[in-house]
């Protein structure tokens, strides 16, 4: 439920504001905008009207992609919100259609520099209807990530659990037809083509590889096809070059086609301040030009299936995996396209499966493994194959098969105190032990737990915190097994579990730390010291009161009427209390300027704003 009223803070919008934010800025660039300090950057993205819908798509990725790292890369946004505005770059309902393709790319981009920035940047997708535009702040103020909002109503995205049944026919494929297999030499597409053979009783297939039957594996598949009873015909083609595609599907087939399946793809993972958008068009290619040019050039078919091979990843925003994400969405969104307009269509947002290491499985380093299967266990070939005959029997035009440990879910949950949100339909939020605004500061259990210990004692607090988030970041089994002393590229460290690192540190300390912190302070004994240094603490643990202390003065600042009677009384009082503080610290050497208010003030004021501090006092 949205706030009956919402308030985004001081705006400022990059572009043209067409979206009747009140009290709106515009800037035209970063650079400009920098300098006004906003809480709020609302950054509206709409792809170019294009009949190339996969050309459009790249190029609203790469502007996308230059935008959030000038942004994330600004330290004058470090405590700013970046709100994303999309136009029905997604499917919020049944029956609903997308208008901008395109810019569904960029929602599988942006998830992932959301898992990678926690907290700074919120997606919004908007209809037409004006109520939806007026409705804007109130929806960002509902602390959701991802909404859209429609009618003025708003919606966000949840997992829920589907209920299966057996299929009312034996196959969902045309076996008289040729069925159309991208990427079928690797070892998942081997494993697809002999399951349509064996299960699904297809007969005649077209496989589709750059390299065709010169594929590594190919002899040997097709020579096991043929025992099954099955004729199979390797093409050479870049199914994401559409003249090729169409020279393809235009020589004419013995049979004709009835079935498309898309499998093909491949990964460039890397955190999104490195990503290029050469890595970024090389992973959009076999997803999204192939998936896009198999829908042109077969539309005008009667097909019994289309599916499209996607990826969890681009459902949850995989951290590290932002072009693969974007890639994906694009794949999920092209499905609910189709539905919508009454063509078939599935894509299925497949958790890992466990390959031979044939696939794209096979080439995640051990830690990029054990990090992805925390709480998604990976699914065996015969669990896969099962899976993708339930999501073949139902209607829904996108489904996630995966095994979600919701067991380990739930005890992450436990630990951090949240559930991710797209989890909330599955996983019930941990109840909160204590209440009270001492709590809305993520570091001040931490805080209170340094204050009045000896330094030494602080620093050794706070190794075991961070001892404790590398050996839960990294998958050892406990703060023990990580050496102090040891480096963090030595313990197995990369710049993706850095971000992950800091993501955790962040959240414990209440501090900002910043992605490169595993380099800057390259032990777990170095960077815990240079935690007790940035909080705030003292070798007493006294400094803690003081800053706790500013944040509740900075609150009641902001409450506090502006008319021109309190406005002096209170710069007055602020200005005594600076200058106090100078004396304290031994500061001489400020501009003379500084206490001019006070030098100016009658001896009445002067006398009144130190009767007014004692009484407070």
């Amino acid at each position: 439920a949205l706030p009956a009223a919402g308030s985004l803070g001081a705006v400022a919008v990059l572009g043209d504001d067409d979206l009747g934010l009140p009290d709106a800025e515009c800037f035209d660039d970063l650079a400009t905008l920098s300098l006004a300090l906003p809480d709020t950057v609302v950054l509206p993205l709409a792809a170019e009207a294009s009949p190339d819908v996969a050309a459009a798509a790249h190029t609203a990725v790469h502007r996308a992609l230059e935008l959030l790292q000038s942004w994330l890369a600004e330290e004058a946004f470090a405590d700013s919100r970046l709100v994303l505005v999309t136009r029905g770059a997604v499917v919020a309902g049944d029956g609903e259609n997308v208008r901008d393709l395109a810019s569904s790319a960029v929602w599988g981009l942006a998830r992932s520099a959301q898992s990678e920035n926690p907290g700074r940047i919120v997606l919004v997708d908007l209809d037409e209807d004006p109520a939806s535009r007026a409705s804007l702040a109130a929806a960002v103020d509902g602390g959701e990530p991802q909404l859209a909002l429609r009618g003025g109503a708003a919606f966000a995205p949840r997992l829920a659990t589907v209920a299966t049944h057996e299929p009312e026919t034996a196959s969902e494929f045309d076996t008289a037809g040729t069925v159309l297999v991208t990427g079928a030499t690797g070892s998942l597409g081997r494993a697809v083509v002999r399951h349509l053979v064996e299960r699904h009783h297809v007969r005649h297939l077209l496989l589709v590889s750059r390299r065709g039957e010169a594929a590594p594996g190919a002899a040997e598949l097709s020579a096991e096809l043929a025992e099954l009873g099955a004729s199979a015909r390797f093409a050479a083609c870049d199914v994401a070059d559409r003249d090729a595609l169409a020279e393809l599907l235009g020589t004419g087939l013995e049979h004709p086609l009835t079935a498309v399946v898309h499998t093909a793809g491949v990964l460039d993972d890397g955190v999104l301040s490195s990503l290029t958008p050469d890595r970024f068009d090389a992973v959009l290619r076999p997803k999204v030009d192939a998936a896009w040019h198999l829908h042109e050039l077969t539309r005008h078919l009667d097909l019994s299936a289309f599916v499209l091979f996607s990826s969890a990843a681009g459902v949850f925003g995989n951290a590290g995996q932002a072009n693969y994400a974007a890639a994906n969405v694009f794949l999920d969104t092209l499905a609910q396209h189709r539905h919508a307009a009454g063509l078939p269509a599935t894509s299925l947002a497949w958790g890992l499966w466990a390959e031979d290491g044939g696939g794209m499985a096979g080439e995640l380093a051990e830690a990029d493994s054990r990090r992805m299967t925390r709480a998604v266990a990976a699914l065996s070939e015969a669990e896969g194959l099962a899976l993708l005959d339930t999501g073949l029997g139902l209607p829904d035009p996108v489904l996630l098969p995966a095994r979600l440990d919701l067991g380990q879910l739930r005890a992450q949950a436990a630990e951090s105190g949240e559930v991710p949100a797209l989890l909330r339909g599955l996983i019930r939020p941990p109840a909160r032990r204590t209440a009270g605004a001492a709590e809305a500061d993520p570091g001040a259990a931490l805080v209170r737990q340094l204050t009045g210990l000896a330094a030494e004692e602080q620093e050794r607090v706070l190794l075991d915190v961070v001892r404790g988030q590398v050996a839960a970041v990294l998958g050892y089994a406990g703060a023990a097994a990580v050496q102090a002393t040891a480096g963090f590229r030595e313990l197995g460290f990369d710049s993706l579990t850095a971000v992950e690192l800091r993501n955790r540190l962040n959240a414990v300390t209440g501090l900002r730390l910043p992605a490169t912190l595993v380099f800057d302070y390259p032990s777990p004994a170095e960077l815990a010291g240079q935690l007790r240094t940035a909080l705030p603490l003292d070798g007493q643990g006294a400094g803690a009161g003081v800053f706790a202390e500013l944040d509740r003065l900075s609150e009641a600042l902001a409450a506090t009427p502006t008319d021109e009677e309190t406005g002096t009384r209170v710069t007055l009082r602020l200005q005594a209390l600076l200058a106090q503080w100078r004396d304290l610290v031994g500061a001489d050497e400020r501009p003379a300027e500084d206490d001019s208010d006070i030098e100016s003030a009658t001896d009445d004021e002067l006398f009144d704003l130190l009767d007014d501090e004692l009484e407070t006092s």
